[in-house]
């Protein structure tokens, strides 16, 4: 088996956690199998504290398989403050790319909320957000971290 997997409760239906014997790979807004390796026991658990507002950052080791680009937005958005956002064009100034490539890349997070890629805003408004639910599940993201006063 090249992959494991490990489903998460959450608000906003099952996480599928997909991870080989490194890291955590890949979050999907899907059911799965309930493997239980090391890492995902781990993950499951993390995810499970952040959605019971009990964790505010995550640990659990992670393998990106993208481009060098991917990682640094990756990188990029893991270093925002849980409760805290910043827009495509901040990430886009401390990058040195396009405002739409850093959407783009927002777009293609294979770990959404282990990678806050819900953390980043358009200059005048929410953005997109990829995740099952779209807009919604960002806004309801944003609000569990506290930050749904900057969405005002």
């Amino acid at each position: 088996m090249s992959h494991f997997e490990q489903v998460v409760p959450s608000p906003f239906g099952p996480l599928t956690l997909i991870a080989d014997a490194v890291g955590i790979t890949a979050l999907e807004w899907r059911d799965g199998r309930q493997d239980d390796t090391p890492v995902l026991v781990q993950a499951a658990a993390q995810l499970s504290e952040y959605f019971a507002g009990k964790r505010q950052e995550f640990t659990v080791p992670i393998r990106l398989t993208c481009s060098d680009f991917q990682r640094n937005v990756c990188a990029a958005m893991s270093a925002i403050p849980f409760g805290e956002t910043r827009s495509y064009g901040d990430l886009s100034e401390q990058l040195g790319v396009p405002a739409q490539a850093i959407g783009q890349a927002c777009g293609g997070n294979p770990l959404p909320i282990l990678i806050p890629c819900h953390r980043v805003l358009g200059a005048r408004g929410l953005g997109g957000y990829s995740g099952d639910g779209g807009i919604e599940t960002k806004v309801a993201l944003l609000r569990h971290e506290g930050a749904a006063g900057l969405l005002i």
